[in-house]
């Protein structure tokens, strides 16, 4: 599959604005677009989220880690695992879930 920029989908999670960049049977990418304001509750899913920070500065709290992230750091939170993210910073972030999360479809 490829997806061209103007036609990634544009959408919304708990008041945070994202473009669904492409999606398989197996794994989707997104793309964060985080404002200074944005922050998402502890929530989980049962997908892997793995992602990489590529402007911006964020907390990120999942099981016992708390780590502050800045660009070029990355993550995996495991599947299930109640996890929370708060924006210090604006910027961009590309995530990944296996498998393709199906309320961002």
């Amino acid at each position: 599959m490829i997806v061209k920029s103007q036609d990634s989908k544009h959408k919304e999670f708990k008041g945070v604005t994202f473009e669904v960049l492409a999606t398989g049977d197996k794994s989707m990418v997104t793309k964060m677009n985080y404002k200074k304001s944005d922050r998402v509750p502890l929530h989980s899913h049962p997908n892997e989220q793995s992602g990489y920070v590529i402007s911006g500065e964020y907390n990120i709290q999942y099981g016992q880690v708390r780590e502050t992230l800045k660009s070029g750091d990355s993550y995996c939170i495991p599947e299930n695992v109640e996890h929370s993210w708060e924006v210090i910073t604006g910027g961009e972030v590309i995530d990944v879930f296996t498998p393709p999360r199906l309320d961002y479809l």
